[in-house]
């Protein structure tokens, strides 16, 4: 049977002692031991980090400047498309215009406006060699645009209805009352020489007489916006807003016939 004897108990606690000192320091030292031993991983994954970072950076750089490219290019697609679709529903007003007018008409493109006077002149793509000549007509969907006042072999100009120096023949067309109108300062036009009673007011539809033989009958000038009397008092004006807006205009149809 084992006996202890205090020979035997002083070589126990000889070698036992150190086993406990040993556990009881890996428990105290465990925590700081993890963390010494984790900081230089995360050092490491630092340093791998930054030098992928710098070893790709060309190769990022690269690929963001196709990128921005790739942006541009479908932006510049998308703003082309736009335009089409926008060309398309203009050029789809006026084909529905010239098939329902019983007008003989031409379409052309506005390639230029007069550098001195934008608000009153346009150049168009086309002239005498495809049958326009000075003194025709020119319209879009949405009314009278003016008429052509010179023609070369390839190009027209067109003075518009808003030039000072033009002048057509309206009308009322409800009452029938006719009067002058003519361009004047700013983007209204104004009509003259009506009588003191002269039918007319504010939002009645004004179109051409027919009176002369530029301008055929019925075309809509625009909408009456004032009316007042001349500075002698013996006869009245009406303040005209054009139907058509002349600073966005891009394609017209000149009357032939």
């Amino acid at each position: 049977m084992f006996k202890f004897t205090r020979k035997k108990l002083r070589y126990f606690v000889f070698f036992l002692a150190p086993v406990v000192i040993l556990i009881l320091l890996s428990a105290v030292l465990i925590g700081p031991i993890f963390r010494l031993v984790r900081r230089p991983s995360i050092i490491l994954t630092y340093l791998s980090r930054e030098l992928g970072g710098f070893i790709f950076y060309h190769r990022n750089l690269t690929e963001n400047e196709k990128l921005k490219k790739d942006v541009d290019l479908l932006r510049q697609k998308i703003h082309n498309l736009n335009e089409i679709y926008l060309e398309n529903m203009r050029l789809k007003e006026l084909l529905s215009l010239k098939q329902s007018s019983p007008l003989k008409v031409i379409a052309a493109r506005v390639i230029a406006t007069s550098a001195d006077n934008w608000s009153s002149m346009l150049l168009l793509d086309k002239g005498l060699h495809h049958g326009i000549r000075r003194n025709m007509a020119v319209i879009n969907y949405l009314g009278l645009v003016g008429r052509v006042v010179e023609s070369s072999q390839y190009t027209s100009k067109v003075m518009l209805i808003t030039d000072s120096n033009m002048g057509v023949s309206g009308m009322v067309q409800r009452s029938r009352q006719e009067g002058l109108v003519s361009g004047a300062m700013g983007r209204n036009l104004v009509m003259h020489y009506l009588p003191e009673g002269a039918d007319i007011a504010v939002s009645d539809t004004i179109v051409t007489s027919g009176s002369n033989s530029i301008y055929p009958k019925g075309l809509l000038i625009g909408k009456v916006v004032e009316v007042g009397n001349e500075f002698s008092g013996l006869s009245r004006y009406a303040a005209i807003k054009p139907a058509v807006l002349f600073s966005s205009i891009e394609e017209v149809l000149v009357v032939v016939e």
